[in-house]
């Protein structure tokens, strides 16, 4: 069965997803927008206008069991929690994306539970449940990723392939293969040799400046 997993879109560690263990019995996805009420003399009601939308909330429960392995379940439960820590180059905790089959969710954690309900002899705890409460996360780069436009002029996010190269991707999204440098910079490949079947790439939108050459690919 397919594995729900978490990817992080920025360094120190960019496109190496955390593999949920179990896969959520069931998630909610909540929004909500905003209007102001404005009481109009005369009118039985107040009119409605509209001001802003809010956040689109993705909510789970988490399942994580170390029990056969007789390993501390805290070692698999901080690589959700650690999603809430602030990285001190970007000032932020990482924005992530969150798939699993056709859901696809960019966003930042917001929220987690940590309940644990199973424990060795000794006391370590074996048997976890998360609740985890992910925000939408709102860029204009990253929203047009999230829409998926299938040309060159916008940013969007490709998920490698079994035998994809760095020059092949380049030919489908861009019709040339030698415009792979772009995507192995804004992804931080040390080796563009090096793809790992499942890994997520950025694909920047063209033109695009080179920060170590400042050379412009159009």
């Amino acid at each position: 069965m397919e594995k729900a997993l978490i990817t992080k879109l920025q360094p120190p560690d960019p496109g190496n997803p955390i593999h949920v263990m179990f896969n959520p019995e069931e998630y909610t996805l909540s929004k909500d927008i905003n209007y102001a009420r404005i009481g109009v003399p005369g009118l039985s009601s107040p009119v409605l206008q509209f001001v802003h939308g809010n956040l689109q909330t993705l909510e789970m429960e988490l399942f994580l069991d170390t029990y056969e392995k007789h390993t501390d379940v805290r070692l698999e439960t901080s690589k959700i929690t650690d999603l809430l820590v602030i990285d001190p180059a970007t000032h932020a905790p990482p924005v992530v994306l969150f798939t699993w089959s056709s859901l696809s969710f960019i966003c930042v954690l917001g929220k987690v539970t940590q309940r644990f309900v199973m424990f060795e002899p000794t006391g370590t705890p074996v048997r976890a449940r998360l609740q985890v409460t992910f925000n939408e996360f709102v860029d204009p780069v990253l929203q047009a990723m999230a829409q998926k436009n299938q040309t060159a002029d916008y940013t969007k996010l490709h998920v490698v392939a079994e035998g994809e190269t760095l020059s092949g991707i380049a030919a489908r999204v861009y019709d040339d293969p030698a415009l792979w440098r772009p995507i192995a910079l804004v992804n931080w490949l040390a080796d563009p040799r090096e793809l790992a079947v499942g890994q997520s790439l950025v694909i920047p939108r063209l033109p695009f400046r080179d920060p170590d050459t400042g050379e412009v690919t159009q």
